[in-house]
């Protein structure tokens, strides 16, 4: 892995793509490059050889038979796990987050399928579908407190394991399902459920991926307008008016 000139890894837009979470992976090349850090941005399509030299991989939302596809394909090509054992990180929203757990459920009959076991955590379909702008609460290394904010749309509910924690506490939403607790947190590997995109929307959080993968402190942007679209957002959030 070229931390001088670091690689971020797009994995199966064509599947993994319907919420625009490809954001994500734009997102954080332009916060390296305000920084004068020369990223590189790779998609990687099914079919494709995963790169194993990358230092982020991002996975977005998608439907169930997306789902199924992107687990056969990366479990099949093997680059992911080997990238992740060599120091890479991984960051997963939605449905990318539930096949990163042991178990997922998909279509009418709730058939389980396996997922690529990289988080404790098992996902089932829930009694009702959370939609809607959400606000979480995050505990960043520091132990300062930043709010997260985005829109969920999940039917499945998550349940963490021992081995995972919760990336952060539910405000407004539903989160994993439970109203408590959003997103888990495993090793190297985060996965959350907001859309927005989620690091477009929070940029501490994507600063916090970048500091993961590179090994060291960033210093902050200073970019007053999205600091004040940010706030917006969350008073919105709060006041349950657009």
């Amino acid at each position: 892995m070229n931390t001088d000139r670091p690689k971020i890894v797009l994995l199966y837009q064509s599947l993994l793509g319907i919420y625009g979470d490809h954001g994500n992976a734009v997102v954080l090349t332009k916060r390296l490059q305000w920084r004068g850090i020369d990223a590189e941005l790779v998609t990687v399509e099914p079919g494709q050889k995963v790169p194993t030299d990358g230092a982020i991989y991002l996975l977005g939302g998608g439907e169930d038979t997306a789902q199924i596809t992107a687990v056969r394909e990366l479990k099949a090509d093997g680059g992911l796990f080997t990238a992740l054992d060599d120091g890479a990180m991984l960051f997963a929203v939605c449905a990318g987050y539930q096949i990163c757990g042991k178990s997922f459920t998909i279509g009418a009959r709730d058939e389980v399928i396996a997922g690529l076991g990289l988080l404790d955590a098992e996902t089932r379909r829930g009694p009702e579908r959370a939609v809607g702008e959400v606000l979480h609460i995050w505990t960043q290394p520091d132990g300062n407190t930043c709010s997260i904010t985005g829109f969920e749309n999940h039917g499945g509910w998550t349940e963490l394991g021992s081995d995972a924690k919760p990336l952060a506490a539910v405000e407004v939403g539903w989160g994993n399902g439970n109203r408590r607790d959003e997103g888990a947190v495993q090793d190297r590997v985060i996965g959350t459920y907001p859309h927005g995109p989620v690091l477009a929307r929070n940029p501490q959080l994507a600063d916090h991926v970048l500091e993961i993968a590179l090994g060291h402190h960033l210093e902050p942007l200073d970019l007053p307008e999205i600091t004040a679209l940010r706030q917006r957002r969350i008073d919105a959030a709060r006041t349950g008016r657009p």
